[in-house]
């Protein structure tokens, strides 16, 4: 496995293993602790977690065969995507300062980026 896709793969893993375990303590404890609002904003995380987590892994395997930088950009930036969206909302949700709310909508974008660089990466291979 080429080294961009086993990165890939690994952190798609980890990620969807810590949005298991979260989303079994949003279900088991937070849900009773949090209020209404918060425990919407958890779950919002916890879906771009598990839908981008999932993406990555289905790229993995497109970084192992071609190789693409473009292809490679787009990893990296799901990865920071996540990290950036999901995690900035778990930690305001965990009370940590306004301005960590910075960082969610570059996530998004990241997430954005990521899967428009891995459209034009997979048309450009196809060619």
């Amino acid at each position: 496995m080429q080294p961009a896709a086993r990165r890939a793969s690994v952190f798609a893993a980890l990620s969807l293993a810590l949005a298991t375990l979260i989303g079994a303590a949003a279900a088991h404890v937070l849900k009773r602790r949090l209020e209404l609002e918060r425990y919407e904003v958890l779950q919002t995380a916890l879906q771009y977690q598990w839908f981008h987590s999932l993406g990555l892994l289905a790229l993995a395997p497109w970084l192992d065969r071609l190789a693409l930088p473009l292809l490679r950009v787009a990893a990296w930036l799901l990865s920071a995507g996540i990290v950036l969206f999901s995690g900035s909302l778990y930690l305001l949700i965990a009370g940590a300062p306004a301005l960590v709310g910075i960082a969610t909508p570059v996530g998004g974008l990241a997430l954005i980026a990521a899967w428009l660089l891995a459209a034009l990466a997979l048309l450009r291979a196809a060619r």
